[in-house]
């Protein structure tokens, strides 16, 4: 059994003529974990997390996701990698023609699945992220809070055994940005594990989480 869901070592990247955005980074997440990535705007937050999506591939060092070595895997194997992975965005990336259910219900349609299969599914989980009622709406007429629970629903309905979330309370109040939190910390106890990168250090400082600190691409263990 895979005891982390991944592993960088020594990891580095540098674009071509450029300078090096990631030096010598290293750390492991184990399964179930829940981890905080803290970090100025332009510490490489968002580039680490590219890394662990495979939207980039480091140019020194070794990425393991689930056990396994990325630049060994093929093509079909760096797809079965991704679907294992959920993704929140700070600027939510809903498609606004869409319902807040047929946003939320587009990973699954993406697979091929039957709705008749899924529908009780996406609207068990948009009650539990309170939004059961804004099945029917679209996004424009949501608030802030409403276009990220719809974000966080879409990233969690194909049941992915980790989920990053890059600066995921950036464009809500501080009060719904603490329920957001609480939001992550029940699916971390219920087992799924998580990454949030963040500059709001004040967010996080009661959650009993590691952290890693990125500053100019290098990473300390808090």
């Amino acid at each position: 059994m895979t005891q982390t869901v991944a592993e960088f070592r020594q990891v580095g990247l540098r674009y071509p003529g450029g300078p090096a955005i990631l030096h010598d980074v290293s750390f492991d997440m184990p399964v179930r974990s829940l981890r905080i990535l803290i970090g100025p705007s332009g510490s490489g937050k968002t580039t680490l997390l590219r890394l662990i999506l495979l939207a980039l591939r480091p140019t020194e060092g070794t990425v393991r996701l689930f056990g396994q070595e990325v630049s060994r895997l093929s093509r079909d194997g760096l797809t079965g990698i991704r679907r294992r992975m959920g993704v929140v965005f700070q600027d939510f990336r809903l498609l606004d023609h869409l319902s807040v259910y047929e946003n939320v219900a587009l990973p699954l349609r993406v697979q091929g699945r039957d709705e008749a299969g899924y529908r009780s599914e996406v609207t068990e989980l948009l009650d539990w992220v309170g939004l059961g009622p804004r099945a029917a709406a679209r996004p424009p007429s949501l608030s802030g809070g409403e276009k990220q629970r719809a974000a966080i629903a879409r990233s969690l309905i194909a049941r992915p055994e980790l989920i990053l979330a890059d600066e995921p309370t950036g464009n809500v109040d501080p009060a719904l940005a603490r329920r957001l939190l609480h939001l992550f910390l029940e699916l971390n106890r219920l087992g799924t594990s998580i990454l949030i990168a963040t500059h709001d250090l004040a967010l996080t400082e009661k959650v009993e989480a590691r952290r890693l600190v990125l500053s100019d691409g290098v990473l300390h263990e808090g």
